[in-house]
């Protein structure tokens, strides 16, 4: 069932039997700050508790986190927002386990079963939660740990550690073995206008199998705001792992900055943002739960959340289509383009 979206948010059900989300979720990984691996740039904390706050006010009624997220930063900045919100209004909460912080800058990879179950426990305390609402596997590495560490989220759901347990980043043949052990209730891929890998296989079987699905990056880290310039791209901090990918940098950047503007008059058709339509893109998608937006401040989220009461008509689509087809012709002109991974 989808909501009308005249203006309120809409909710789907994750799953066959998950809680109702809005169809946005809050990410968190930008306000782990810029002094980690794959920061965002420096980061307000206060600001970025004020935009969990306002992300609860307008309707937004799940956060996604993780414990890599600035190392755990990210993960008490919402804790310090749950502490702000009564508990009557507070939010479901989604982090990730699998990703350890080895002290020296770099990120350890790691599913055994005691490690999952040390991250579980930190993320509990740093939350300052019970329970968790939605645990995953944040990525599936190391391959072969895999079915040791969903089996350490079962055990975990078992002794109400976790209420649901999902994956992000896996592919059809992961999620095949993991079902055999347990099912899965939901996957987490990216996917957006310039990450359309998932439509092919992971979508269609999370259908067949009833598992929701949560997006990351539907606005492609910001290439989809209207918000960037090449002088922007250009200055983006070194903390900011922005500046390392090629999707901002010549000559895939004029590429999809063309894109945007293509898409610039689409948005204007509709008399929307064009964060709605970038966002809306992903929603129309029947098997897609939710789409997690990113917010460091509340005018950013306060600009995003308009997405979540628009339903995108078939000629936006059409329109989108035609602007995707070009964009992909350049893109294999010039060498093709990299696949998103963090």
């Amino acid at each position: 069932m989808i909501g009308s979206g005249a203006g309120e948010m809409q909710q789907r059900q994750l799953g066959t039997d998950g809680p109702w989300l809005s169809v946005l979720g809050l990410g968190t990984w930008a306000i782990g700050g810029g002094d980690w691996k794959f920061g965002w740039g420096d980061q307000d904390d206060d600001a970025a508790v004020a935009a969990i706050t306002e992300a609860v006010r307008l309707g937004i009624n799940w956060i996604d986190t993780a414990a890599i997220y600035g190392e755990g930063r990210s993960e008490e900045l919402v804790a310090r927002a749950l502490g702000q919100i009564p508990k009557s209004e507070r939010p479901l909460v989604a982090t990730k386990c699998g990703r350890v912080a080895l002290g020296n800058g770099e990120i350890g990879k790691s599913l055994r079963r005691d490690s999952v179950i040390t991250e579980c426990e930190a993320s509990l305390r740093r939350l300052q939660v019970e329970c968790i609402d939605l645990y995953q596997m944040h990525w599936p590495e190391p391959d072969e740990e895999i079915e040791e560490g969903w089996q350490a989220l079962v055990d975990l759901q078992r002794q109400g550690k976790v209420r649901y347990i999902g994956v992000s980043n896996h592919s059809v043949a992961q999620m095949q073995r993991l079902q055999a052990i347990h099912p899965i209730q939901s996957q987490q891929p990216p996917y957006s206008m310039i990450a359309r890998d998932v439509e092919s296989e992971i979508l269609p079987y999370c259908g067949q199998q009833g598992i929701g699905v949560v997006c990351y990056s539907p606005l492609g880290k910001g290439l989809l705001t209207g918000a960037f310039t090449s002088e922007r791209a250009a200055g983006l901090s070194q903390k900011d792992h922005r500046s390392r990918d090629p999707r901002f940098q010549s000559p895939q950047l004029e590429i999809n900055l063309a894109f945007v503007q293509r898409l610039r008059e689409v948005a204007a058709d509709l008399g929307w943002s064009l964060t709605d339509l970038a966002i809306a893109w992903t929603l129309r998608h029947p098997q897609l739960t939710a789409a997690i937006v990113g917010a460091r401040s509340p005018q950013q989220i306060q600009q995003t959340s308009t997405a979540g009461s628009r339903v995108l008509p078939a000629a936006a689509v059409t329109a989108v289509e035609s602007a995707l087809q070009d964009r992909t012709a350049q893109l294999e002109a010039v060498g093709g383009a990299a696949k998103p991974r963090v």
